[in-house]
C-alpha cells in the first residue's frame, strides 16, 4: 500500500477486543506459572487494532517493538508485564496513556480499546520467551529483523520504535547504531516514509535509564509519529473506537 493509497473502510460491525485474555484469570503468575510459560516456548498476542497485519494496515500510528517476551509476559498474555519494567510508567509520564497500565495481570478490554484508539501497536522481534534478552541467539534476532521489515511494509505504521539498542544492532546488522532516530538508507526495502527509532530498554536491569528519561524518548517518538498529509489518521478515523 503506498502512502497515497485510499483509506480502507472500517471493519463491518465496528471494533471489539480480539486478544485472548490472561489464562490466569486476573491473578499474577506464581513460580509454577512462570516455569510453564518458559518451558512452553510460546509467545504472546500482538497488540494491534485488529487480529491481522492486513486488517490493521494503515491504522497504527506508532508500532512499538520489544525484543522478546519474558515468561511473565507470556503467562498473562500482555506486553512488558513484569513488575519493575518501566515501560508502562514511562508511557503514562510521556502522556501517551492517561494512566499507568497495570499489565502484570494482563490487559483489560478498556486497555486494549485505549491503545487501539490511540493507534499504538506492540510486537516483538522474537516470540520465544526468555528471562533475559541476552539469552537469544544472533540468528533469532536477525530473523526477527527480517520479519519486522516484512510486517512494516504491510502494516505501514506512521513510525516504528524498537525498545533496546543492543538487540537492534544485531537484528539489523547496524553495529554502530545509537539510540534515537535511525538512518534507514542502509536498510534495504525499509519504507522511506516510515521513521525508525530506537529507544533505551525499559527493563529494570537497565540502570542507565529512569521513568522520566524514558518518557522523554517517548515524547519525541510520539511527536514524530503524528499523522501527516498523505497518511491516514488513527483508528477512530476508520470508524473504530473514539
Amino acid at each position: 500500500m503506498s502512502a497515497s493509497a485510499p483509506r480502507r473502510p472500517a471493519h463491518a460491525g465496528g471494533w471489539a477486543p480480539w486478544r485472548a485474555p490472561s489464562p490466569l484469570d486476573g491473578r499474577r503468575p506464581n513460580p509454577a506459572d512462570l516455569a510453564h510459560a518458559a518451558a512452553a516456548g510460546l509467545g504472546r498476542d500482538d497488540v494491534l487494532p485488529y487480529p491481522t497485519d492486513e486488517e490493521s494496515a494503515d491504522r497504527v500510528r506508532l508500532l512499538m517493538v520489544g525484543i522478546n517476551p519474558s515468561p511473565w509476559t507470556v503467562a498473562v498474555n500482555a506486553p512488558f508485564a513484569r513488575p519493575g519494567n518501566r515501560f508502562w510508567p514511562s508511557l503514562a509520564t510521556a502522556g501517551l496513556t492517561d494512566e499507568v497500565v497495570d499489565a502484570s495481570r494482563g490487559l483489560s478490554p478498556s486497555d486494549e480499546r485505549m491503545l487501539a484508539t490511540r493507534g499504538i501497536g506492540m510486537t516483538n522481534l522474537v516470540a520465544r520467551p526468555t528471562a533475559r534478552a541476552d539469552e537469544l541467539s544472533k540468528d533469532e534476532l536477525r530473523a526477527g529483523g527480517r520479519r519486522l521489515l516484512e510486517r512494516v511494509r504491510v502494516l505501514r505504521p506512521h513510525a516504528v520504535a524498537v525498545v533496546g539498542i543492543t538487540a537492534f544492532r544485531i537484528a539489523f546488522a547496524m553495529p554502530r547504531a545509537r539510540v534515537g532516530r535511525q538512518d534507514t538508507d542502509g536498510l534495504s526495502q525499509w519504507p522511506r516514509d516510515i521513521p525508525l527509532w530506537v529507544v533505551p530498554n525499559s527493563s529494570g536491569l537497565n540502570a542507565h535509564e529512569t521513568v522520566d528519561s524514558l518518557a522523554e524518548w517517548w515524547r519525541e517518538v510520539w511527536a514524530a509519529s503524528a499523522p501527516s498529509s498523505g497518511r491516514s489518521s488513527p483508528l477512530q478515523r476508520h470508524g473504530g473506537p473514539g
